[in-house]
């Protein structure tokens, strides 16, 4: 009796330990990721603010060829958005944006609703430096778990995709 009293104290103690970990934890969390672009802020702009070009360099988009998406809304820039159902890679969701600062800022609502629901804002920067722009992806995700594991390397394919073509000459 005495071992199963002890067991049941420290498991207790296991959880509680978990707990306050848990409440003592933010319950938002920033992944963010910057690259240096040799091109102006307008030109990279156009390919964030317009989720049809948007989706030619967002490597969550070209995770699954079978991708089902529509656009509604703005063409651009606020109210634009993306529904999109794909793989387990993918999810499904939509994408809007709900503010727009040409050349400079892009900031979008995340609504996943697969595999899981969850609503994030996803924030893009674009700074002018000298030649080049500092375009920044973060994403604040209202979560437990350390996403920069899961979604930085996407942030960082997906930069590198963004670049490549913005620094295409015209």
């Amino acid at each position: 009796m005495g071992v199963l009293k002890t067991a049941g104290i420290v498991a207790a103690l296991a959880i509680a330990g978990v707990l306050i970990a848990a409440a003592t934890r933010s319950d938002t969390f920033r992944v963010q990721r910057s690259a240096s672009i040799k091109a102006a802020p307008e030109k990279i702009f156009p390919l964030i603010d317009d989720l049809h070009r948007f989706n030619t360099w967002n490597p969550f988009a070209q995770q699954d060829p079978n991708l089902k998406g529509s656009y509604s809304g703005a063409a651009s820039g606020k109210s634009a958005a993306y529904t999109f159902a794909g793989n387990g890679n993918v999810g499904k969701g939509t994408i809007e944006i709900i503010d727009s600062a040409p050349a400079s800022r892009v900031t979008m609502t995340l609504h996943m609703l697969a595999p899981f629901e969850t609503r994030n804002t996803v924030q893009f920067l674009l700074e002018p430096q000298g030649e080049l722009t500092r375009v920044t992806w973060a994403k604040i995700i209202h979560l437990f778990i350390d996403m920069d594991r899961m979604v930085g390397s996407e942030f960082d394919a997906g930069l590198a995709s963004l670049k490549a073509i913005a620094e295409k000459t015209p």
